[in-house]
């Protein structure tokens, strides 16, 4: 897949006063009052909170890359407007002021999981709420996104077949780089070969959310029950599994898939193409040596063997 390009890695990035943002935000919230809090954990755009209900998005100069769109962002967020039932952002605003690019949109309630120890019940009821989110989500009308340009994405099968080809090379690559040792009794490549010959060719395509993991998963802090999806800016069109990748240890991705299939079910095709969609996670997980990487050498045989 292509690389992250950052168009102007030398440009000044810096954090607006209370005055500017007030400004900006006031124009289409005319009676906000106090920035309240300025939020740096995101990479391509840096979040103000104004009042306790409003965020400043703003786009961060120096990080600007192509796939990478506030303006994307605000297109998906508006199409998803009309189904109430979609607990995400309400864009309250768009455009630019000077050199500034931003979003004013209505702040999700909770905190996201990865700030939290969320576990049992509330863990499985949590990822059932953004399987269904994420399926209403793809249920929406497409022909706006197919149309615009600004979603990148896959016009076909073959399109769909060489994102899982070229996410494969990166992740043996890094395997190979950084010396990750590799304990499963088939090698990296073995793993790559089955998955390939296993992808169902399907033509469903729909705009992904991109990256609806821990970071982007919001739930009551008290709780623990899901409130919320946010960060639409990375969004592409690909197959509908793809959606679903950050959730791959075994009650996780079947917490996912149940929510996802609550209100509409999905074919032979789907499964196939989830499955190898969750080979590529465990094998990230190996590769990146996550905290989950003893479950994920496990779970990467099991599904070689349901392959």
């Amino acid at each position: 897949m292509a690389k992250d390009v950052y168009l102007q890695p030398d440009a000044p990035d810096p954090i607006h006063s209370d005055e500017v943002v007030l400004e900006i935000v006031r124009k289409h919230v005319p009676d906000a009052k106090a920035v309240t809090g300025v939020d740096e954990s995101g990479g391509e755009a840096r979040t103000y909170a104004v009042d306790d209900n409003v965020i400043l998005k703003v786009q961060r100069p120096q990080q600007l890359r192509p796939r990478t769109s506030l303006e994307k962002e605000a297109f998906f967020l508006n199409q998803l407007d009309s189904d109430e039932r979609l607990s995400v952002p309400k864009v309250l605003g768009y455009g630019r002021e000077g050199t500034i690019e931003y979003t004013v949109m209505t702040r999700m309630p909770g905190i996201a999981i990865v700030n939290t120890t969320l576990e049992g019940a509330a863990r499985k009821e949590t990822l059932f709420k953004l399987g269904q989110t994420l399926g209403r989500i793809h249920s929406i009308h497409q022909e706006p996104f197919i149309a615009s340009a600004q979603f990148p994405g896959d016009k076909s099968f073959i399109d769909v077949r060489r994102r899982f080809e070229e996410s494969f090379e990166e992740l043996i690559e890094r395997i190979k780089e950084k010396n990750i040792e590799w304990v499963l009794p088939y090698t990296p490549e073995h793993v790559v070969e089955k998955s390939l010959a296993a992808l169902p060719e399907s033509n469903e395509r729909v705009a992904l959310h991109s990256n609806p993991g821990p970071t982007h998963t919001f739930v009551n802090p008290s709780t623990g029950i899901f409130t919320g999806l946010i960060d639409f800016g990375d969004a592409y069109v690909s197959h509908p599994a793809w959606d679903l990748w950050r959730w791959n240890l075994p009650e996780d991705r079947e917490a996912v898939l149940s929510g996802y299939t609550e209100e509409k079910a999905v074919d032979t095709g789907f499964i196939g193409t989830w499955k190898v969609v969750m080979v590529i996670s465990d094998m990230m997980a190996i590769a990146y040596q996550m905290k989950s990487r003893a479950e994920s050498e496990a779970d990467l045989k099991d599904l070689l063997e349901q392959l």
